[in-house]
């Protein structure tokens, strides 16, 4: 009589053991490290970030420092980090659609069929990638940047109000803008929609909210993703009808959790 094995979707194929969560990092950080598009990534955000800050307070450095200045220092020491958002949403858009553009995501979930799991050590991975250069290259742009307005007599110490926590806070803003992207790659599977949705709703929505009349302007302006988290990237904000910086990040992290939450149950329900 020939035994019969019934096989379980859920469950991995009999016989084998079934890979743990280190197991499954690990083979999420050979992913992720293995496409030049991270490294790539990761250059042009410290190019863009430590590269613009550092020209836009060399060149504002002497009006700074002088009595015709209506903007603080402060306003500049992590000005690039704003044009660097755009490549940790690239990066964490990418960590999910290029499984699915080459269909490697069969691979992957036949190994790990656990998608918590995977989805967990993607973001684990992300979110440690994006946060370390986030941090780094805000550093990078204060050292940069501060050079010429410590020449003019503005320059900003680390331990002066929110300088400290505005480098930190690049890196976290970075983490939670990647994983933000990483949500909606995993929604839409697809590169290009993907950006184009984050993108939009980062520098284009969040800019166009506030002409909504009355409250409901001034409200969705604050709330915002793009406009709730980067107030804990600066220390002090051009526009100074935002959110305190981590009142502002918490309600960032709770709607990136939102989304987060919305793509982990479709990435359980949907084949891949």
């Amino acid at each position: 009589m020939t035994d019969t094995v019934a096989l379980d979707p859920h469950r991995h194929v009999p016989g084998l053991p079934r890979p743990g969560f280190r197991q499954t990092l690990h083979a999420e950080w050979i992913k992720f490290w293995t496409v030049r598009s991270t490294a790539w990534s990761v250059v042009a955000m410290l190019v863009l970030g430590a590269g613009l800050t550092t020209l836009i307070c060399a060149t504002n450095a002497e009006w700074l420092a002088s009595s015709e200045a209506d903007e603080s220092p402060g306003s500049f020491i992590t000005f690039g980090m704003t044009f660097a958002q755009i490549t940790a949403i690239v990066l964490g858009t990418l960590a999910v659609t290029t499984e699915y553009g080459t269909g490697m995501i069969r691979a992957t979930l036949a190994a790990t069929p656990r998608r918590g799991q995977v989805l967990a050590a993607k973001a684990v991975v992300l979110v440690g990638t994006l946060f370390v250069a986030g941090t780094v290259t805000a550093f990078a742009g204060y050292l940069g940047g501060n050079f010429f307005l410590d020449r003019e007599g503005v320059g900003l110490a680390l331990s002066d109000d929110g300088v400290l926590r505005s480098m930190v806070g690049s890196g976290l803003y970075m983490a939670g803008l990647g994983l933000l992207a990483a949500a909606v790659g995993l929604l839409v599977r697809h590169t290009a929609a993907a950006l184009s949705i984050v993108l939009a709703l980062v520098f284009v929505v969040g800019t166009m909210v506030v002409l909504l009349p009355g409250a409901w302007g001034e409200w969705a302006s604050k709330l915002m993703p793009g406009n709730a988290g980067a107030g804990v990237a600066t220390p002090v904000s051009f526009n100074p009808y935002l959110l305190d910086p981590w009142t502002g990040f918490a309600v960032f992290c709770g709607e990136v959790a939102a989304v987060l939450l919305v793509a982990h149950l479709a990435f359980r329900r949907r084949d891949a």
